[in-house]
């Protein structure tokens, strides 16, 4: 080598050595940062399909699920092979469960497809994903988990948040948040505590027509907003039962005791798993919960509401047919349809507003705008009444417009005050980083919740409710019995 290349190459190692600090965070911006490991808990039929999702997003690694149920195939489709159809499109395996009848889900398929598909990646150094049977297994065995992504029915959402809070794990958890109003409030003040990311599973949330409608309104489009009404033709699962089901044999594989969790004990059937939990008290939320937590999260925001002041519900014996009567004593689940009204005060700027829920098929009375328009009521939608005007949206608060159509063409929509999301996983990856907390965090999640359950409560109780936030009591006693759940021992929070 010659001298002067000698020198040349040496100067340029010793500057290297001591590149100015400014240079060096530029050149370290460019390499990405490590994966975020994460477990999936609870591996049914959604928590599958979002594992999906979770596969293909470059900043997640998932190297653990867990499941009280190692596999089965009596979980329920959205279609005919609906769930291995899906599966077979991401991990690009045509033959996936060729033969296999029935829908097939559970620990040991996840564990299979995760591990399918990173063996993929031929630039990927991974080890293999772990499956477990009780979750609080994984969190002790799994050390190096930066959070955890829970799909378990309803009843389970608050224990394994809390216990991975508590352990100093981010959370992504499906909706609803739970079913309790009391582990509403404990998981958003939870969350708060430990400072850790949080983000439940309602999507439209970060969506950009969820904005526009907050926009539209904030506008003064329609002048203040009074009354929203909000329809579903949920349930479409299996509910209104008026006897509990027959025993049936606990499947091989399937550990029922752990799929209980806090709830009461009680015989196996299919009756009250997969799908089905939603229809029961002690499992899931009915239509109210499971689908009001996306619809009322854009009327919360667009209205900016807190806790309301008065909440009466009622159930229906048939469905979409309105008959409003007290809940039936012979129910022992969420009824077949129902209907509630919450009453929310004055806040800065903003007059009371009455928010009305159906479901079951029933819709509120058509408005005449429609009319105009030569248009019939959609089977699912949001309608807010201002004093000069109304807005019609999709259920989930998308495409908002006004009405009649004709207003739309003398209407100038108003320019962006809020800064549009970066997307819904991508937000709470990012708070998972040090970023900015995500929109559906706990405890923006968490008011919405305590009121959606309460419209549960307030229809099994029968009577309307006066709703006390800071002492958490409605003044009905056999309404103060259910805002906290029945815990059994050892699963108590």
């Amino acid at each position: 080598m010659k001298r002067r290349q000698f020198i040349s190459q040496t100067a340029a190692v010793a500057g290297a050595a001591v590149l100015p600090t400014a240079l060096s965070g530029q050149v370290k911006k460019n390499v990405p940062p490590p994966r975020l490991k994460i477990a999936c808990i609870g591996t049914g039929t959604q928590g599958t399909r979002v594992m999906l999702q979770l596969l293909k997003i470059p900043d997640l690694l998932i190297t653990a699920v867990a499941d009280p149920v190692k596999e089965d195939t009596r979980y329920q489709n959205w279609g005919p092979y609906e769930l291995r159809s899906t599966i077979r499109y991401a991990i690009g395996e045509p033959n996936w469960d060729e033969g296999v009848e029935g829908c097939r889900a559970g620990r040991e398929p996840a564990r299979q497809i995760v591990n399918t598909w990173y063996g993929k990646q031929k630039d990927l150094k991974y080890k293999g994903c772990n499956a477990y049977a009780d979750f609080r297994e994984l969190l002790e065995k799994e050390k190096d988990l930066d959070g955890v992504v829970i799909g378990a029915p309803d009843h389970q959402h608050a224990y394994i948040a809390m216990k991975a809070m508590e352990k100093g794990l981010h959370v992504f958890c499906q909706k609803p948040m739970t079913n309790s109003v009391y582990e509403a409030r404990l998981l958003a003040e939870t969350a708060a505590k430990t400072k850790v990311a949080t983000q439940v599973a309602t999507m439209n949330a970060s969506a950009e027509s969820t904005d526009k409608l907050c926009e539209m309104i904030w506008s003064g489009a329609i002048g203040p907003v009074r009354e929203v009404h909000n329809w579903s033709n949920r349930p479409v699962w299996e509910s209104g039962f008026t006897q509990l089901p027959a025993e049936e044999p606990v499947p091989e594989g399937f550990d029922w005791d752990l799929w209980l969790g806090r709830a009461e004990w009680r015989p196996f059937s299919y009756k009250y798993t997969h799908t089905v939990f939603r229809a029961w008290y002690d499992f899931g939320t009915g239509a109210l919960g499971d689908m009001g937590c996306y619809s009322f999260d854009p009327v919360f925001r667009a209205l900016k509401l807190t806790a309301p002041e008065t909440v009466e519900a009622y159930a229906n014996t048939a469905f979409g047919v309105t008959n409003l009567v007290p809940h039936p004593v012979n129910y022992v689940s969420h009824p077949l349809a129902m209907t509630a009204h919450f009453r929310f005060p004055a806040r800065a700027g903003m007059p009371p507003v009455d928010l009305y829920w159906y479901d079951g098929g029933i819709k509120p009375p058509k408005p005449a705008e429609l009319d105009e328009d030569g248009l019939g009521m959609p089977n699912e939608g949001l309608l807010f009444v201002g004093d000069y005007g109304k807005i019609l949206a999709e259920f989930h608060g998308g495409n908002p417009r006004l009405i009649p159509s004709a207003r739309n063409k003398e209407f100038s929509p108003p320019p962006p005050v809020i800064e549009r999301s970066r997307g819904h996983y991508e937000d709470w990856i990012d708070a998972c980083r040090g970023g900015k907390p995500p929109r559906a965090r706990f405890e923006v999640a968490g008011p919405v919740t305590e009121t959606l359950c309460l419209g549960i409560i307030a229809m099994r109780a029968g009577k309307k409710l006066r709703w006390d936030p800071v002492k958490m009591t409605t003044g009905v006693p056999e309404a103060d019995a259910l805002i906290k759940p029945y815990y059994r021992s050892g699963w108590e929070i």
